[in-house]
């Protein structure tokens, strides 16, 4: 028969799941740099104790995580580094959670939003009402993000929790490993100067603007939403500058008594007279906004904050849709119904 086994002694580990979550966080930062320099500035250490520790990792592992370009002065991942980096970014979070649970604090998750023209922050502050009478544990934490190609690139690489704003296919398969959930349609208004020939309208069909000029507060392919409105009502003329906020767009405005562009209708209309904001009818233009997140890991308080948004879509009648009442870009209409299966949308 066999000896059963003795209770004190210590049972072989592998060595590799004994991991230093200082130097898995060494790791993370440099891969989402690719630069070991900047990765030890943010970290506050010199680049020679960052060296080491992506070495003790690389060590334990048994593979090398980075290569290394001296000549170009490149840092790439490796295929067994690209590897590791969802589970490190997934290790970094248990162990802020685990400190957060002894400590009694509530968990932070981190939103980037976009979309600032839109004033995106009255919609995630209705969620955020409804997600602290829903769930307490829950401490959102909302910052800026450049727009959604930028947003997706931190939710990949961990920076971020979520996103919020207009999602729509990248190229390049840029936002695989992504889902999302439409959580508002909001109707859109054509913004003119006092000026504008059809200021005085009460209310204006989106073909009416052909002779306006569009403008846009940043380049035109970068703005999806817009450059779909122009291309499906025939607006021809365009123009685009700097995003420089909503000021310097109504000073534009109030100077080009030809143009136009498109804002929430229920959005406060930058400081200053001069200004119309005339609805759009006949169809009227619904501007998506979405959550986005990373697939895997997924946060554990996500679905409190989908929760939350869900109950603010309902009682304030967000996804309203009515089909030839209202119109939406060709890329918003497939999230309209959710897939049959019931999971989330993927890109």
């Amino acid at each position: 028969m066999d000896a059963a086994p003795d209770p004190t002694s210590a049972p072989d580990l592998d060595p590799a799941l004994d991991l230093d979550l200082a130097q898995v966080r060494a790791f993370a930062v440099t891969a989402e740099t690719l630069h070991f320099g900047q990765a030890a500035a943010r970290l506050g250490i010199s680049q020679q104790a960052l060296s080491k520790r992506v070495a003790r990792l690389e060590s334990v592992l048994g593979a090398r995580l980075f290569d290394r370009d001296g000549g170009a002065r490149r840092t790439r991942l490796t295929d067994a580094g690209e590897r590791f980096a969802p589970a490190a970014r997934e290790a970094l979070a248990a162990g802020e959670r685990a400190v957060a649970a002894v400590r009694g604090e509530r968990q932070a998750l981190r939103l980037d939003v976009w979309g600032h023209l839109y004033a995106p922050m009255r919609t995630v502050a209705h969620a955020a009402e409804a997600a602290a009478a829903a769930s307490p544990a829950l401490r959102l934490e909302p910052g800026p993000g450049r727009d959604w190609p930028s947003v997706a690139e931190a939710l990949l690489s961990g920076a971020a929790d979520a996103g919020f704003g207009r999602v729509h296919p990248l190229p390049d398969g840029r936002d695989r490993g992504l889902a999302h959930r439409l959580v508002r349609l909001e109707p859109v208004d054509a913004v003119v100067s006092a000026a504008h020939p059809l200021a005085g309208a009460a209310e204006l069909r989106p073909a009416d603007l052909r002779d306006s000029v569009l403008w846009a507060p940043a380049e035109l392919p970068r703005l999806d939403f817009l450059r779909r409105f122009a291309d499906e009502f025939g607006i021809t003329r365009r123009q685009s500058g700097p995003n420089l906020g909503p000021d310097h767009l109504a000073q534009h405005l109030r100077a080009d008594p030809r143009s136009f562009t498109l804002v929430p209708a229920d959005a406060p209309l930058p400081s200053g007279a001069g200004l119309r904001s005339v609805p759009l009818t006949r169809p009227t233009p619904l501007y998506a906004w979405s959550l986005a997140w990373r697939d895997t890991p997924r946060h554990p308080l996500l679905d409190a904050l989908l929760a939350a948004f869900g109950a603010a879509a309902r009682s304030r009648r967000w996804l309203d849709h009515v089909p030839g009442r209202d119109w939406l870009p060709d890329a918003d209409h497939a999230q309209l119904a959710p897939p049959a299966d019931g999971a989330e949308k993927k890109f």
